[in-house]
């Protein structure tokens, strides 16, 4: 008996910790945490405990709702992926049908929270964010090399939404903040897709690397995004939202993940791709904390 208890607890941690990796807690940190930035940059009151724990909430809950979306789509492309076929959809261990509900309820709940303790503006970006990702955005992947960018449109909506929750309206800081993390996202992601190249060829997703690949294109793009975010990650500064130390700050830092883009640029190489993913890693967080730290 005591054995069949234990095996039954043991059966429910696993499953529990399944519907865990469906939400994709840890890549959703960066999205909080963008919304947060964007709540600051806002100016968004902090001491209001409510408003921003439901805020964080509410952005989490549709972040990981968007995340089991896509995984129960991508169930049968992720079981090609060597990086992707232990997850739960692929691997069996859950029902697309107990998948999908679990999805749903995230993102509503998530929404509402939003919408019936922030403001309706933030739970309608939120909305924006999750139907362009897991409607749009996934099914895409399969078709185009395009899917990328427009991948990058909710993928830059979190600041968005904590703009909108500081202030009920979407002014051009918070479009700023937009441009911002699509630029960043793309040298990102494009990297990610030159190291596993030969798995996302292996699933049928016709990402940039494996299209075309020779790396030329993935490269140069990676590049031209780069440099397209310099100027933009000073816009701050130009519109008043920032001081003088952050704009000299924002552009040695934008210039050394540029750097980093024009070095795998020239060898193409899985190591210099490795480089950019890290460097982009560690670039966003410390563009919104020196952001935060030198708002007007």
């Amino acid at each position: 008996m005591k054995t069949a208890v234990a095996v039954g607890v043991a059966d429910g941690r696993s499953r529990a910790a399944d519907y865990v990796t469906l939400a994709k807690p840890r890549l959703n940190l960066l999205v909080v945490g963008s919304t947060l930035a964007g709540y600051v940059m806002g100016d968004g009151d902090m001491s209001n405990a409510m408003v921003v724990t439901a805020m964080v909430v509410g952005t989490a809950l549709v972040a990981g709702g968007a995340s089991a979306f896509n995984q129960v789509t991508e169930r049968r492309s992720d079981a090609l992926m060597r990086r992707t076929r232990l997850r739960p959809m692929p691997d069996g261990r859950l029902l697309s049908s107990d998948a999908l509900i679990y999805a749903g309820t995230l993102s509503l709940t998530g929404l509402a929270l939003l919408a019936l303790a922030v403001n309706v503006l933030s739970s309608l970006v939120a909305l924006a964010t999750l139907v362009s990702y897991a409607a749009i955005y996934t099914p895409l992947k399969l078709r185009t090399s395009f899917a990328t960018v427009i991948g990058a449109i909710p993928g830059a909506l979190p600041p968005v939404i904590g703009w909108a929750a500081a202030t009920n309206g979407l002014s051009q800081g918070a479009w700023i903040l937009f441009g911002i993390l699509f630029l960043w996202q793309l040298p990102h992601f494009l990297a990610i897709a030159w190291i596993y190249r030969e798995d996302y060829a292996r699933a049928g997703f016709r990402m940039l690397p494996v299209i075309e690949p020779d790396g030329r294109s993935t490269a140069r793009q990676s590049v031209l995004y780069a440099a397209a975010l310099l100027p933009l990650s000073l816009a701050p500064t130009l519109v008043g939202i920032t001081t003088t130390t952050y704009f000299v700050a924002a552009l040695v830092l934008t210039l050394g993940f540029l750097g980093l883009t024009v070095r795998f640029a020239k060898t193409r190489s899985v190591g210099d791709a490795r480089r950019v993913f890290f460097g982009s890693i560690i670039y966003l967080p410390l563009l919104w904390v020196l952001m935060i730290a030198g708002r007007t």
